[in-house]
């Protein structure tokens, strides 16, 4: 018998925002406790992308998230002992986690650039519906897509 869920935590918004979401992501952003850091990046990711692209870096934050944000992923069903992926549809917080995740990696997994420039650079791509986040989400959907016969199994 499962126990109970854990209540959510709430967190408080962000101080230069006043954004509850951006206040999450520099927390998914955060490595080590170092908070302070985490902010940094964000905030000068933010810079850099009104530097480039000459509007708000918060729209272009909120774009890129709408854009990585996943309609639908695969879990993983065990029925008479053959393992299903049956695609389920994705909760609005865990979109905006997954989207988050995907975001990050992405900046990361970009070589030679401090943090900063590679977030603001991994967010400009995410709103213009390019780069290595939107490359997972549409791998995630079609993975879903493939396996749309196992749907029943939900």
């Amino acid at each position: 018998m499962r126990r109970r869920r854990p209540e959510k935590r709430q967190i408080l918004p962000d101080t230069v925002y006043n954004d509850l979401n951006v206040a999450k992501f520099i927390n998914f952003l955060m490595s080590g406790g170092k908070k302070g850091m985490a902010e940094q990046i964000f905030y000068s990711s933010m810079d850099v992308i009104k530097n480039r692209v000459k509007t708000d870096g918060l729209e272009i934050f909120n774009k890129a998230i709408e854009n990585t944000s996943p309609m639908l992923e695969v879990k993983s069903r065990r029925i008479g002992g053959a393992t299903y992926q049956v695609p389920i549809e994705v909760a609005r917080h865990r979109r905006f986690f997954l989207a988050s995740h995907w975001l990050i990696n992405a900046a990361r997994g970009r070589k030679g650039r401090p943090m900063a420039e590679r977030l603001a650079s991994e967010l400009i791509a995410a709103a213009n519906g390019e780069g290595g986040a939107i490359k997972k989400k549409d791998d995630t959907h079609r993975m879903a897509e493939a396996n749309k016969a196992f749907a029943h199994f939900r």
